[in-house]
């Protein structure tokens, strides 16, 4: 199967060549864009919106028709893996995410099994082979995952939490415990995304929200170690097609060095981190995802061009070459004006052409 028409977002990973430095914005599909909420109104709620593939093939395609963006990201939620695993999802408006029966028990954590996507993850499978349709060759897919240790928060917490104070008092006192639920969920992590990649997509993202709460050495036992099984059990070839990997754990630039080392193809970072000094770290080893503040993008349209000019900045100032895929350090806010996306979009692909004509 050949490249997309538009395959900077895949060359950009792979440290290819580009005329321009490609966008995407995670959580691009969301409640920032109207077309959204009305797609969201007629689901019922977001659960029903995520289980219907031509629903989420619909969501998914909105931010393209808008905005000039470089890659389209499956509409999912990384819940759905924990859910299929048994442990009951819901969401409560106002609250978020919860589910029925969290991990508390030693005995539910022992009779913790690996589901098969295919059974119990069919309707994600779908939307990702509706969605490679109805894209027509024109920009890459991109498939996900959240972190085994990411989900584990939420799987042990019932769901969202401000201390982590059930998982981190695992951790201390039962890391057993702790590693079997890590474990499963790495195998069901790892068969996840197989299945998003044989469905079709041409990139995946491990997103490792909460890998950065964790203390410094626990990082490396805990999360980056399980990270790392993820990337080797990946399948890394389709159609003849490299299958770029990306991980980004949010708070995580103090170990990229490590992360660069598990053998992904590019890291995310998040808006507390430099470019130019991750670059000088890694030498190059990995492409670099981001990092602009998601809140910069209620300023003024100028503030917002300027601050986007300095993410570019700051990434060429690391030296040439490299690949550099220009995101948000985090999801966009379900506030931010949409127009200011625009702004975002024009001043990335512009700018960055400026600075490679500048630098040939």
């Amino acid at each position: 199967m050949a490249r997309p028409k538009n395959d900077t977002f895949l060359r950009a990973l792979l440290r290819e060549p580009v005329d321009y430095t490609p966008l995407w914005m995670m959580r691009q599909a969301g409640r920032y864009l109207p077309e959204y909420c009305e797609t969201r109104k007629r689901a019922g709620n977001f659960l029903n919106l995520c289980k219907s593939p031509g629903m989420a093939c619909e969501v998914t395609l909105q931010p393209l028709a808008r905005y000039d963006l470089d890659a389209a990201i499956l509409f999912s939620d990384i819940l759905t893996v924990p859910d299929a695993m048994g442990l009951g999802l819901y969401f409560i408006e106002g609250e978020g995410p919860k589910f029925e029966r969290p991990l508390r028990e030693e005995w539910e954590i022992r009779n913790l099994i690996t589901p098969d996507p295919y059974d119990h993850l069919r309707y994600v499978m779908d939307a990702v082979a509706e969605i490679r349709r109805a894209l027509d060759g024109s920009v890459p897919l991109i498939g996900f995952s959240g972190s085994p240790f990411t989900l584990a928060c939420y799987m042990i917490e019932g769901g969202a939490s401000d201390d982590f104070r059930r998982i981190k008092t695992m951790l201390f006192d039962r890391p057993d415990l702790l590693h079997h639920v890590l474990e499963v969920t790495t195998q069901t992590v790892i068969n996840y995304l197989n299945a998003q990649i044989a469905s079709g997509a041409q990139a995946v993202m491990v997103f490792d929200t909460w890998g950065g709460i964790l203390p410094h050495r626990a990082y490396r036992e805990f999360s980056l170690a399980y990270l790392q099984r993820i990337i080797a059990g990946l399948t890394k070839e389709r159609d003849g097609q490299r299958v770029p990997s990306i991980v980004f754990t949010k708070g995580g630039a103090l170990w990229a060095e490590d992360i660069a080392a598990i053998g992904c193809d590019a890291i995310g970072l998040d808006w507390t981190a430099s470019l130019a000094e991750v670059r000088r770290r890694v030498q190059d080893r990995v492409a670099l995802q981001g990092n602009l503040d998601p809140m910069t993008l209620f300023a003024t349209p100028e503030a917002v061009a300027r601050e986007a000019r300095k993410v570019l900045d700051d990434f060429h100032a690391g030296g040439p070459g490299g690949g550099h895929v220009f995101n948000l350090g985090h999801g966009i806010s379900q506030f931010t004006p949409p127009e200011n996306v625009t702004v975002l979009v024009d001043t990335v692909h512009e700018y960055s052409r400026e600075l490679r004509r500048a630098n040939s």
